[in-house]
């Protein structure tokens, strides 16, 4: 093949483009026309609106822990500055503001409720489809832009997240405005646009950190080899627009940690009070390298975890001026699945493996295409880049720019979203640390990229000659990507009846594609399209029930969550006994109770109450010690203390332990707790302890 021979359907270089007006008065036809792939589009993107948010308000305030942040942030400036999690300032949510700010701007445009939470992400999804159309039309044709929006439209883990209010769909939509935008850059040489690639990477990094920073590599190496201009001319550029991408970046930690610590909330998630730290350890390269509260490194301590012993009087009451922890139980183990469903969530992607991508923790999330990306990336490189490596080569010896007819928009576009799409994925595959089974969700754009990208690179390799070895390269994506499905359908017992389907459908694709060339272009779309028929169906699953708002997740079998405030039964009427009790018992105005977790105060938060979380959000943050605590109870700002819940067992802090030394336990009958239940909550009063915690 020449060098010059485009893939199908993508100009093989990039044009300057007339106005729509000037080419409609020149050939007498109107200026706007709806051609098939507009209503191609959209139909992609109806697809999408309709996954995101079709049943969306059963999700109630979905990830209680942001959703609460959000109701005290509303409360005043300076929460909202600060993202504070409680009403009173206290503790920090523990990630960047914008996703949060977005998030409260539309709960005080349209008031504070669920689907003004909601909704915004599951625009920027939609936003995000559109976009990547965008992005990928311009490079590799219609066919590659549709069936790329098409892949991320139904990619499960990128569903899942935008029916959620999680961060990451404002994150992926910001990342792919920075490939768009560094294409751009690219292509013309210009500033501005590169300047607009490094703002958009900042505001990412102001949704989610580092996780921002993976589309750098690929953008970074795009500039350097296919951007007009000499080499010294690009580095000044990328100098430039780093230095601007880092003001960006860090303005707001900046801030934060420029203000004195008594006059802001204590940084969620830190060690150090610092949200540069936060931002390099926990959320950072903690994530890569191995951190506390990931795998395997889950602490277990007894200092917020209270278990009473039955008292020996009628009744099983306790007498009321019982102090400090009982005898711990042991744990009890939740039973497997509940109602076809798993009991709990998925917290981590399993061990770090090359293919962990496809394990049983992350496969359901996202791998139904990655074969096919994969697959994709390769032949799209053996098609666009042999005959550039002569211009590659020239143009990093010369100074002189090239002519836009000499410049192939494909390779910039294989280095930006390829290379986003392969270090993601070794990010994901490799990390020590946290990973949450949504994050694959970040892997969706990149993939779809690629899925689009290498089908017009099948189609093209399709009309070689017929002993070309990368004629094989379609049938082998093909047969990869059946093969991955036919283990996920099976691993989740989930559309078998689907099966023969897709066998029969996928093997009548390779037939056609080996033996016909004339209908290899519509055998190989047909393909693509029944390959995405899986995925869709089970992206559909979170239609079904509440998602689980910390780990949200597609599938029939997966953990659900409780909607409305994120607790149910028995748990919610218990929280409305305490609320109760604490409201007839002299409250203090600051908070009316401080739990140990942010995940026990954030329901008292949306039912409406000034709660708040003495250790964060795993309750192992060391934001207060006994001698802080003394002083709230001294200047009446607190009196109320609850101890226990899901992460009571991973050992408090300072201030926990002096509360179970120091405060008085109200016995669980007179505020309706349950003293023999697992991580049942335990009350304490510590008016009138403010010495006995100082000392404690």
């Amino acid at each position: 093949m020449a060098a010059s021979q485009p893939v199908a359907n993508a100009p093989a270089a990039p044009a300057v483009a007339e106005p729509l007006e000037v080419v409609a008065a020149r050939r007498g036809r109107p200026a706007i026309r709806v051609m098939p792939h507009h209503l191609a589009l959209a139909a992609v993107l109806a697809l999408s609106a309709v996954l995101n948010t079709y049943r969306l308000s059963q999700n109630g305030y979905a990830n209680i822990f942001y959703s609460a942040g959000i109701k005290s942030m509303l409360r005043s400036l300076h929460n909202f500055l600060f993202v504070s999690f409680d009403p009173g300032g206290l503790v920090m949510v523990d990630k960047p503001p914008l996703g949060l700010w977005v998030q409260a701007a539309s709960a005080k445009l349209f008031g504070f409720s669920p689907m003004s939470l909601l909704l915004p992400e599951a625009i920027a999804g939609v936003l995000a489809v559109a976009l990547l159309y965008r992005t990928l039309v311009g490079r590799f044709g219609r066919v590659a832009a549709l069936a790329g929006a098409l892949a991320l439209a139904v990619f499960p883990s990128f569903v899942a997240v935008s029916r959620d209010n999680v961060l990451d769909p404002l994150l992926i939509l910001l990342m792919i405005l920075a490939c768009a935008a560094g294409l751009r850059a690219v292509e013309t040489g210009r500033w501005r646009y590169l300047l607009l690639c490094a703002a958009f990477i900042g505001l990412a990094f102001n949704t989610k950190t580092l996780a921002a920073y993976l589309v750098i590599p690929g953008i970074a190496l795009a500039y350097v080899l296919c951007a007009p201009g000499s080499i010294p001319r690009r580095g000044m550029q990328l100098l430039a627009a780093g230095a601007l991408m880092i003001a960006v970046s860090f303005s707001w930690i900046t801030f934060v940690d420029l203000t004195p610590a008594s006059a802001r909330p204590y940084v969620g998630g830190s060690t150090n009070n610092s949200e540069l730290g936060l931002t390099f350890e926990y959320n950072g390269f903690g994530r890569v390298g191995g951190q506390t509260g990931g795998p395997g490194r889950i602490p277990i301590g007894t200092g917020a975890l209270v278990r009473l012993l039955p008292a020996r009087q009628p009744h099983g009451q306790l007498h009321p001026g019982a102090t400090g922890p009982a005898a711990l139980a042991a744990p009890h183990h939740y039973a497997t699945v509940l109602n076809g469903r798993a009991r709990n969530p998925i917290p981590f992607g399993g061990p770090p493996r090359p293919l962990r991508l496809f394990g049983t923790q992350l496969g359901d999330q996202g791998s139904w295409i990655l074969p096919f990306a994969l697959i994709g990336l390769v032949a799209a490189s053996l098609v666009v880049l042999p005959g550039k490596r002569r211009s590659l080569g020239e143009r990093a010896s010369t100074r002189a720019s090239h002519s836009p007819s000499e410049r192939d928009p494909r390779v910039a576009g294989l280095l930006v979203l390829g290379g986003w799409f392969v270090v993601e994925a070794a990010i994901l595959s490799l990390s020590k640390g946290i990973v949450h089974p949504y994050y694959i969700s970040a892997l969706a754009p990149g993939a779809a990229a690629m899925a689009g990208a290498g089908l017009v690179a099948f189609i093209e390799l399709s009309k070689r000659d017929r002993w070309d070895w990368r004629r094989l390269l379609a049938p082998a994506a093909i047969i990869a990507t059946v093969a991955a499905q036919l283990v996920l359908l099976h691993r989740e017992h989930y559309m078998q009846w689907f099966v023969p389907i897709l066998v029969i459908g996928a093997l009548a694709g390779v037939v056609a594609l080996l033996t016909s060339r004339r209908f290899a272009s519509l055998a190989i779309s047909l393909t693509f399209g029944l390959l995405l028929i899986a995925p869709a169906a089970y992206a559909a699953t979170t239609w079904l029930a509440p998602v689980e708002g910390t780990f949200p997740a597609a599938g029939p079998h997966q953990a659900i969550g409780a909607g409305g405030v994120g607790v149910k039964g028995s748990s919610l009427r218990r929280d409305r006994a305490l609320l109760e009790y604490l409201r007839g018992h002299h409250p203090t105005s600051r908070w009316v109770v401080l739990s140990d977790a942010s995940d026990t105060a954030a329901p008292l938060i949306l039912l409406g109450y000034n709660a708040g979380a003495l250790a964060g959000y795993s309750g192992t943050d060391p934001a207060l010690d006994g001698p802080g605590l003394a002083r709230l109870v001294a200047r009446r700002e607190v009196r109320y203390v609850v101890l226990g819940g899901v992460f009571s067992t991973r050992g408090g802090n300072a201030a926990t332990a002096a509360v179970v030394r120091a405060c008085k336990i109200v016995p669980p009958p007179r505020w309706g707790g349950v003293a023999l239940a697992y991580h049942s909550l335990v009350l304490f009063d510590c008016a009138g302890r403010a010495r006995a915690l100082a000392s404690a």
